[in-house]
């Protein structure tokens, strides 16, 4: 067992030798696939496994009116007295009606506030953002997510371990988060429909700390990877290859030392990932309303 886990370590953190394994173990799957297809399985030999099924998303409305409608009536309460200051979409004033479009609409005339940050805009301006986004309305003020944001992350596993060794900078034991993902051809809300794309340097390993604020963030990434919110379609910002599965704006620690600056300590990561999780519309309240976990 020791053995087999100095092996594993020698690959995970360099020189840094594996001490001890909890049994702890657990895995997320997306979309069809099964854990394992993507590659080999990350585990230790008696350790516990539990699956995760991520439910599929949220059914779209049969049409994009009734979409944008809901979104309306959810997020957005009138604004009978607007402040004489410019619209953060069209740029007119609030006290004028809106010059964003020219569609003849009678009933999008006068203002909204956004009803989690409460800044306002006019009614049509947020007609068309609920129209581009269908399931959220991000306030062009302070980007606060009114919806479920919902990413275009390709089918995979998420694998979930801790162990007793630790981060630089911690003395809790850490987080070891495994995402596997194997090719396959992108679909309708890829940007090339059709096209085939790879999965590039996976799998990747990512760390946190196990302690009460690694495991909050552990549960905020759990949501993000059930919305697919983690990992996108598109050209990497590091290789310049397209066409491939990509991070998608939420950081994550994937050396064990700060080797290339992608490790530990760094004082600020918690926090700078807790705000890049809140940009995609991930807070502490999906933690209370989350009902989509079924353990085997």
């Amino acid at each position: 067992m020791l053995k087999s886990l100095s092996g594993l370590w020698c690959s995970v953190k360099g020189s840094i030798q594996g001490r001890e394994t909890q049994n702890n173990m657990r895995t997320l799957r997306s979309g069809r696939c099964v854990p394992g297809s993507a590659g080999p399985s990350f585990r230790v030999a008696g350790e516990r496994q539990r699956e995760w099924v991520v439910p599929n998303p949220p059914p779209v409305p049969q049409t994009l009116t009734s979409a944008v409608e809901e979104l309306l009536q959810a997020y957005t309460t009138s604004d009978s007295n607007p402040p004489d200051e410019p619209c953060p979409i069209c740029m007119c004033s609030l006290q004028c009606p809106s010059d964003c479009s020219s569609q003849d609409v009678t009933d999008d005339e006068g203002v909204v506030k956004l009803t989690k940050c409460g800044h306002s805009l006019h009614k049509l301006c947020a007609r068309m953002m609920a129209e581009s986004k269908q399931h959220f309305i991000p306030c062009p003020m302070c980007k606060t997510v009114h919806g479920v944001r919902l990413g275009n992350q390709p089918d995979g596993v998420m694998e979930i371990m801790t162990v007793n060794d630790d981060l630089p900078g911690f003395d809790c034991g850490t987080i070891i988060i495994t995402y596997r993902f194997s090719g396959g051809i992108q679909g309708r809300e890829h940007p090339i429909p059709g096209h085939p794309y790879r999965a590039h340097a996976f799998p990747r390993r990512a760390f946190l700390p196990d302690n009460e604020r690694g495991n909050k963030i552990l549960q905020l990434l759990e949501v993000a990877w059930q919305r697919r919110l983690i990992f996108t379609v598109g050209t990497s910002i590091t290789s310049g290859q397209e066409n491939v599965i990509t991070w998608n704006e939420i950081h994550h620690k994937t050396e064990w030392e700060n080797y290339h600056g992608h490790g530990y300590p760094d004082p600020a990561y918690l926090d700078n990932v807790t705000m890049e999780l809140e940009l995609q519309g991930v807070t502490e309240a999906d933690l209370e309303s989350n009902g989509n976990r079924n353990l085997e």
